[in-house]
């Protein structure tokens, strides 16, 4: 479903917020909204690694642990 805003206020609102929760007059949250382009560099601003750099990373530093092996430490838990 696609909703399409008019207000020029929420627009602005939204736009500066980048990211935003959503919610009612009674301050129920209805939703989450995120701007597109979030995760990029701004226009002239520039990676101090190249992309072999950050694929050689993705590659060789693996880090976190086996989801199976966080839910069975959860289960554990009890």
């Amino acid at each position: 479903m696609s909703i399409t805003i008019t207000d020029p206020a929420l627009l602005a609102q939204l736009r500066e917020a980048g990211c935003a929760e959503l919610t009612d007059p009674e301050g129920n949250v209805i939703g989450t909204f995120a701007a597109e382009g979030l995760g990029h560099l701004p226009p002239g601003v520039k990676s101090p690694f190249t992309r072999a750099e950050m694929e050689e990373r993705r590659r060789t530093q693996r880090t976190g642990r086996p989801l199976k092996d966080i839910i069975r430490d959860l289960e554990a838990r009890g």
